[in-house]
């Protein structure tokens, strides 16, 4: 059984998108569109009260449609922003929980490394997970910038905007052509990527390829390529394409011996068992994935609940889609929530001494509210998912 799980793994075509992805985020974070974007957008939102949080939002949610992967941008931000934020006053919870959220976009806005394993975990379309997931992550980007907003008008010293001198180092005509020269770039590479695949010129897999060699190419556009840096993300990709291998490949053994001593069956007959009804169960499958998420790792996560859950909802009646994407919204509060939130701690090791642990961890406790907040949206509104995958997917 154990063998036969890892070379499943193994040999799930769609699976050799994630160190293509991966990669494809080395090959950006070299070329440093992120810190030309995060200079631009400073001066386009600057003068806002929390305009500097406002543009790592948006900086994020863009970056996060070219990496698809939390550590690369979390850390990115983090090197970049917070320094400059802090330079300027801004709270140290109020950045530290803004970088954090942000970054966590990174997993949820296509193309993303944990949408490939939902997909190939539960048979679904990647390509209509892709859809499905781009209004629920600008929902959930939207409503980050509203807090932003509403927080430092009401608390003015939480986020400042930019000084009159600041303000005036540059023109009007020098910022329109600085957002030219730094949004083109990355809206290409999304729209290579991403429709590559609702084209239907590519799969998913392909559509990877595409990215990464359009990032190295970035890369050389912007005139950082040298061997030495080439090879340097070579080898990081590997470490962490190793780490997600090995982490899918531990999950899938557990679940299937799990599954096969009858686990699957008690836990599914104990939730439905409790006779709350279609949403009272998908309340009580969510609670199970939020505490889950408070000690284990995403992929761990999908690969032990899926074969249990997925029958469930599709006994209640949830349309297969919605009810993965909203799983993968549901995951944004694992990377926030201690002990072990990863962007916790991505942030904590580039962080400057005076941003202690429990600021880091008091910064994204708002952030926890506003992703469950566009949870309930996504199950309001279930069409926020499943309208663009109607559209964009045959």
């Amino acid at each position: 059984m154990l063998v036969n799980n890892v070379y499943g793994v193994m040999n799930g075509y769609i699976l050799v998108a994630i160190p293509l992805f991966i990669l494809m985020s080395q090959f950006l974070d070299i070329s440093g569109v992120a810190g030309e974007l995060f200079k631009t957008m400073r001066y386009v939102f600057g003068p806002l009260r929390g305009g500097l949080a406002v543009t790592v939002v948006i900086v994020s949610t863009l970056f996060g449609a070219c990496t698809g992967i939390i550590g690369a941008s979390v850390v990115t931000m983090g090197l970049i922003s917070m320094p400059v934020m802090l330079k300027y006053g801004y709270d140290k919870r109020l950045t530290s929980g803004v970088i954090c959220a942000g970054g966590a976009l990174g997993i949820l806005i296509p193309p993303s490394i944990m949408l490939i394993i939902m997909g190939e975990a539960s048979s679904t379309s990647v390509g209509k997970l892709f859809a499905g997931a781009i209004i629920p992550g600008l929902i959930l980007s939207s409503l980050y910038i509203g807090y932003i907003l509403i927080k430092c008008y009401l608390n003015p010293e939480y986020g400042p905007g930019l000084s009159q001198e600041e303000r005036d180092e540059v023109t009007t005509k020098e910022i329109l052509i600085m957002v030219v020269k730094t949004m083109l770039p990355a809206l290409a590479l999304i729209l290579g990527v991403l429709g590559s695949i609702f084209t239907g010129f590519a799969t998913p897999t392909e559509a990877a390829g595409v990215g990464a060699f359009l990032s190295f190419l970035l890369m050389v556009a912007y005139g950082k390529f040298t061997w030495e840096k080439f090879f340097q993300a070579l080898i990081e990709a590997t470490k962490i394409t190793s780490m997600v291998i090995f982490v899918l490949v531990g999950a899938a053994c557990f679940s299937a011996i799990f599954m096969a001593v009858g686990g699957g069956d008690i836990v599914s007959n104990f939730i439905i068992g409790i006779g709350l009804g279609k949403w009272g169960t998908y309340i009580v499958m969510m609670l199970i994935i939020f505490v889950m998420g408070l000690f284990i790792d995403w992929t761990a996560i999908v690969m032990i609940t899926f074969p249990i859950f997925l029958p469930i909802a599709d006994q209640l009646g949830f349309d297969r889609v919605w009810f993965v994407v909203s799983i993968a919204v549901m995951l944004q509060d694992s990377f926030l929530t201690p002990p072990f939130g990863y962007a916790l701690f991505y942030l904590k090791g580039v962080a400057p001494p005076e941003v202690k642990t429990k600021d880091i961890y008091w910064g994204t406790f708002p952030f926890w509210r506003l992703m469950e907040l566009g949870l309930i949206i996504v199950c309001v509104f279930p069409e926020t998912v499943l309208w663009l995958p109607s559209i964009l997917v045959k």
